[in-house]
């Protein structure tokens, strides 16, 4: 299975960015892993918000074959513990998914199609964190979950 994490908009705290790609080298050791950030959409601070997460919801479709599977980040989404979540990447595995999809939206959240086209949602905490933080707090979570399923002494219970 391939896993393929979709972003809105790019970081620019190089602290940020360097955490991320410290987990994204990690990932690759346990499964084909790639991130892709979509451009920030021009203009975004004079468009409303309706209008924005229309076009980037239409520029996260256009990133998706039609046998993914779409997992939003999504802070009306499911909460999984990091062992319930490392269960959920398995049943995914077993289930034959060619490719899981996980995006991060923009400031303001996902467009009405783009709801539409998800699988599922999951959230990964009740707080609400910048959608710049949620990439280096999911990657570390993918991780951990890819740790758990091999039994390595990463996550302590």
């Amino acid at each position: 299975m391939k896993v393929l994490l979709l972003m809105v908009g790019k970081t620019s705290e190089k602290w940020l960015n360097e955490g991320v790609e410290s987990y994204y080298k990690r990932l690759n050791h346990y499964l084909p892993f790639d991130a892709k950030v979509l451009p920030d959409i021009k203009n975004a601070g004079k468009i409303k918000p309706e209008a924005l997460k229309q076009l980037e919801g239409e520029a996260i479709l256009k990133v998706l074959d039609k046998s993914d599977r779409l997992i939003l980040l999504d802070e009306g989404g499911k909460h999984f513990s990091s062992r319930d979540f490392a269960g959920f990447m398995e049943k995914q595995m077993l289930a034959g998914t060619r490719r899981l999809v996980f995006v991060i939206g923009g400031a303001w959240g996902f467009s009405d199609e783009v709801y539409k086209h998800s699988n599922s949602k999951i959230s990964l905490s009740r707080m609400t964190f910048s959608h710049q933080m949620v990439r280096l707090i999911f990657a570390e979570q993918l991780y951990r979950a890819m740790t758990i399923l091999k039994n390595e002494p990463y996550h302590h219970d």
